[in-house]
């Protein structure tokens, strides 16, 4: 079982962005030394409690702090921007960092649709142009743009002797065929929502068409876990992830907030029911009890890797549980 990390950067109650990436570059480091695979930054915008807005500015600084972890995006939001800026972005850095860097993309407008129009200066780009930039990305990247093609001629550079590895993370079998259809490999965001899993994966593993990129299927999937010494100490742990998802969902602070403060509410019944339901989203336990969850998942997906996020209050306590989650034995 491959395992890496997927960061959101959540900027915990009376921290700062700055702190919470300088916290994300300990995380990153921690996270090679203690042999995670790969260490993924998400997108996010117009929201308080995240610090990732620009994956490409992290993978970057990240890269250059570390040795030999991949690095690298999931996602790039990619209906907000040009296939050809993504291209060049991410060449410019396989040519600093070669063989190490992921190119994940998403599908997701990015925020609200004031929002989005910002991102895109304005113009009303639509979701479901999706498939045909990410076909246009392909070629820009290996530099074989059609003669029939407005941007023909058109090169994305540097010319670099290699690619960036290429994901397309989804939700739906929606998702699962953009990716089969693209022959890239497909991440199901389990941590979102884990309701349609089996069957996009399955949907991916079918309809793949191998390319320059990828041969043969390659799958990975991102879940919640919260690992500490007992399961006790762990769902303490986890409550600061409870109220997080319900004010996220809410549209409310979207900061991580002290288990202190999750204790001084009063949850309505809704609420209880609401975390409930978000518990299928992750995985909270001692090492025993998240290893045996993993590799429940790990049956259940058939995949070989796990992208791990663990958006809990306290940083020391999230690289514990990274350190604890490495330290299993999954034979």
């Amino acid at each position: 079982m491959l395992l890496s990390v997927l960061d959101q950067a959540p900027i915990s109650k009376g921290f700062t962005a700055e702190d919470t990436l300088k916290n994300s570059l300990r995380l990153a480091k921690k996270a090679e030394e203690l042999g995670y695979f790969r260490y993924w930054l998400a997108e996010h915008h117009n929201t308080n409690g995240l610090a990732s807005s620009s994956p490409e500015i992290m993978i970057a600084r990240i890269a250059s702090a570390t040795d030999h972890i991949r690095v690298g995006s999931g996602g790039v939001l990619l209906p907000q921007y040009s296939p050809l800026k993504v291209a060049e972005n991410f060449k410019v850095l396989e040519a600093l960092f070669p063989e190490r860097i992921d190119l994940g993309l998403g599908r997701s407008p990015g925020g609200s649709q004031k929002t989005r129009m910002a991102l895109t200066d304005g113009v009303n780009k639509t979701l479901s142009a999706f498939p045909r930039q990410v076909e246009e990305l392909q070629q820009f990247l290996r530099g074989d743009i059609p003669k029939d093609h407005p941007s023909f001629g058109v090169r994305a550079t540097p010319y670099t002797g290699g690619n960036p590895e290429m994901w397309v993370l989804g939700l739906s079998s929606r998702g699962a065929r953009h990716a089969a259809n693209n022959g890239t490999g497909f991440t199901f965001g389990h941590f979102i929502d884990p309701s349609n899993g089996e069957e996009a994966i399955e949907t991916y593993s079918t309809h793949f068409k191998s390319n320059y990129l990828l041969e043969s299927p390659r799958t990975n999937v991102c879940v919640f876990v919260v690992c500490a010494r007992s399961d006790e100490e762990a769902e303490q742990l986890a409550l600061s992830l409870d109220m997080w998802l319900l004010q996220v969902e809410k549209g409310l602070d979207t900061r991580v907030p002290p288990v202190e403060e999750v204790k001084r509410h009063t949850f309505p019944l809704k609420e209880v029911e609401k975390i409930k339901k978000n518990r299928n989203r992750m995985i909270v336990g001692s090492p025993d009890t998240v290893r045996q969850e993993l590799l429940r998942l790990q049956e259940l997906y058939q995949t070989e890797e796990f992208l791990v996020i663990t958006n809990i209050y306290d940083f020391e306590a999230k690289q514990r549980s990274y350190e604890l989650l490495a330290e299993i034995n999954f034979d």
